[in-house]
């Protein structure tokens, strides 16, 4: 069934059929190879063979960029590319937006083959659809803030009180408010990525796709932006394609990361799947390097808590619970296992001697974490609690326990 015609978004005229569909993922890329120069064909054929890049150029003259690639994006995730120099993901990037044309294979966006659109197609779904954030940020010099931000727009015939009232908008997200009338040379690197981030996302495009964006930044200046990113995909929950070679910042930004080398993917997962089961030597030396607080989250260090006491019970079974498990504290949940707060063994036997109340003895204003926290933000948490950290889900089910030692043993 073909689209029907749109009227809004600058009346954007047809895609093509859609020829597959996608359901919950937003970009399925299938079986992609890119050679380039020499012959296809005997490329094709040594590739099965099993011979190496090297090996292919000195015998073919053929650079094989993408060799079988295949992924899937879901929508409004952040999918991440990592690999070395010359492991081909910038190529991979460059083809979902139509810049490179692949040897072979099929790149479906939103159920679409993009081979089959035509020059007016492309046309619309770059404007449109996908936007894309360089390293060396592409803004024009000779533009201020504002004209930069606004310059997708202007190319979309926009007229210039309505783009300039949009590009505020985004300016304002990005944190550049009162930068709008700066010359571009006067920013920082820092400030220049913003800008570049800004115009991506003055076009509003269902996907962004971002080309090592942070790794000229110094490192302050990197995390910031990294944090700036996950703070902006929270509010506008895009669709994002991240290429890096950095696996902390991959790990760090990454719903799902696939590691390329050679042209090929070696593996995909999430972060913490990779990082429990590498497919080989290659991931577990390349996952090696990763700080391992970007990687690991509370689910994976909590432990069920020993003592746990139902608010029906009494002061004694909480005592009788302390003293067998040998601990100096229980948690309190109720019925239905909601999580309701801390007792100690001095406060359970203050109520046992009538100097304090139950509800006096419960502690209900302590520091608590969700499964998914990361290690990385569990230190300060855990620096400040007299009492191993309680795991609660969103509906404050009690999950488990953290204890200061599990924290800093996750990171050796």
């Amino acid at each position: 069934m073909g689209v029907k015609s749109s009227t809004n978004r600058d009346s954007s005229p047809l895609l093509s059929e859609k020829t597959d569909d996608t359901g919950e993922y937003l970009i399925k890329v299938e079986h992609l190879d890119k050679f380039f120069g020499g012959n296809k064909s005997t490329t094709k054929k040594l590739l099965a063979k099993g011979l190496t890049k090297d090996q292919i150029l000195k015998q073919a003259g053929t650079t094989v960029a993408i060799n079988d690639v295949s992924f899937s994006v879901k929508r409004g995730e952040i999918y991440v590319l990592i690999g070395l120099s010359g492991s081909g993901k910038s190529t991979v990037i460059r083809c979902l937006n139509g810049l490179i044309k692949p040897t072979s294979g099929k790149i479906y966006y939103d159920g679409v083959n993009i081979e089959n659109f035509s020059k007016e197609e492309m046309l619309d779904f770059r404007r449109h659809k996908i936007s894309m954030v360089f390293q060396s940020f592409g803004l024009m010099d000779h533009r201020n803030v504002l004209d930069n931000v606004a310059y997708g727009l202007e190319v979309r015939g926009m007229p210039r009180e309505k783009r300039y009232e949009k590009s505020m908008e985004i300016i304002k997200m990005v944190g550049l408010d009162g930068w709008e009338h700066e010359n571009i040379h006067d920013l920082s690197g820092g400030m220049r990525q913003r800008v570049g981030i800004a115009r991506a996302l003055a076009n509003d495009p269902e996907v962004l796709l971002m080309d090592e964006p942070f790794s000229a930044l110094d490192p302050l200046v990197r995390n910031d932006m990294q944090f700036e990113l996950l703070s902006l995909q929270e509010k506008l929950n895009k669709t994002v394609v991240f290429i890096t070679h950095d696996i902390n910042e991959a790990f760090k930004l990454g719903n799902t990361v696939s590691i390329m080398k050679d042209g090929s993917i070696i593996q995909t997962d999430t972060p913490e799947g990779m990082a429990t089961n590498p497919a080989d030597d290659y991931v577990k030396n390349f996952i090696n390097s990763a700080d391992k607080a970007q990687v690991y989250n509370a689910s994976n260090i909590m432990i069920p808590p020993s003592c746990i006491i139902h608010s029906r019970d009494g002061v004694r079974n909480a005592l009788k619970q302390m003293r067998t498990e040998e601990l100096s504290s229980a948690y309190i949940v109720d019925n239905k296992m909601e999580f309701v707060g801390i007792i100690t063994l001095d406060d359970a036997i203050a109520v046992k001697e009538g100097s304090l109340t139950i509800e006096q003895a419960i502690k209900r204003d302590i520091i608590t974490t969700g499964p998914d926290t990361q290690v990385s933000e569990l230190l300060p948490l855990a620096a400040r609690t007299k009492y191993p950290l309680a795991v609660i889900d969103e509906n404050r089910h009690l999950k488990g326990i953290i204890t200061k030692a599990a924290v800093l043993a996750s990171l050796v």
